[in-house]
């Protein structure tokens, strides 16, 4: 059994968490990340992460989905309520950009800019680490990031272009593997260009996997992100495991 870590997990969504965490810890998943994505999500995030101290490990963000709607008050309370629970915190996300234009209708790009911005400046004021949504939006994210100094941040289920992903990688930045590994061409392509030491294994659960038949995800699903890779890449699945767990607990602290 491999040592593995889910890097992403929105465990405030799942229906049956306990039974989600044991069936976590039977594949060999030794810690998990759970993100955050609004100032609800957060509170849920931090409790959980309470329940299961040194098994789970809150980051707390806004996600770019999340800015429909809210007054710039509220943006404020929400980039209040992280800096004020920031010690606690392993990183900031899930923030980042989402220009697919469903989102863009809701939330302009910038709106979505200054907000990834001022929380990408909070990340840097306290030294964390940042996950990065980045649909539709690979180039403008990963100048941001860069641009303000970040000295970790991870592009979770990357997608975006060779040209970007070299960027990313040359900055010193990782990318996340999830179970669309397993059939995603964009995202396979971006496992396969990315060298194993940038690169952290996550499940982004509960999102549906699957192209012929499709699984609502879990963390224990890490397995698949694991084993997709080590197909992928043509290297040992124990030497993936490895890597990745070691990436994770030097990029997180853990």
């Amino acid at each position: 059994m491999y040592r593995l870590i889910d890097t992403h997990a929105h465990l405030d969504e799942l229906k049956n968490l306990d039974l989600a965490i044991e069936e976590a810890r039977e594949v060999g998943v030794i810690a998990i990340v759970a993100v955050g994505t609004n100032y609800q999500s957060n509170v849920k995030t931090l409790e959980i992460s309470q329940r299961y101290d040194s098994f789970v490990y809150p980051a707390l963000g806004l996600h770019p989905w999340e800015l429909a709607g809210l007054e710039s008050s509220q943006i404020d309370d929400n980039l209040r309520f992280i800096e004020q629970n920031i010690a606690v915190a392993v990183a900031i996300g899930e923030i980042g950009l989402d220009y697919d234009k469903r989102v863009v209708k809701t939330a302009s790009k910038e709106l979505q800019k200054e907000v990834l911005r001022r929380l990408l400046y909070l990340a840097k004021r306290y030294a964390k680490p940042a996950i990065i949504h980045s649909r539709y939006a690979w180039k403008d994210s990963f100048q941001l990031v860069k641009d303000i100094g970040m000295g970790k941040a991870v592009f979770h289920w990357f997608t975006g272009f060779s040209s970007v992903l070299r960027d990313i990688i040359d900055a010193g930045y990782f990318i996340s593997a999830t179970p669309a590994t397993e059939y995603h061409e964009e995202h396979r392509r971006a496992v396969r260009e990315t060298p194993l030491n940038r690169l952290l294994l996550e499940t982004d659960c509960p999102v549906t996997y699957g192209r012929e038949t499709k699984y609502e995800s879990k963390p224990a699903d890490v397995l698949r992100s694991l084993k997709a890779t080590a197909q992928l890449k043509g290297v040992d699945e124990a030497a993936i495991a490895e890597q990745t767990t070691k990436n994770a607990a030097t990029f997180f602290s853990l």
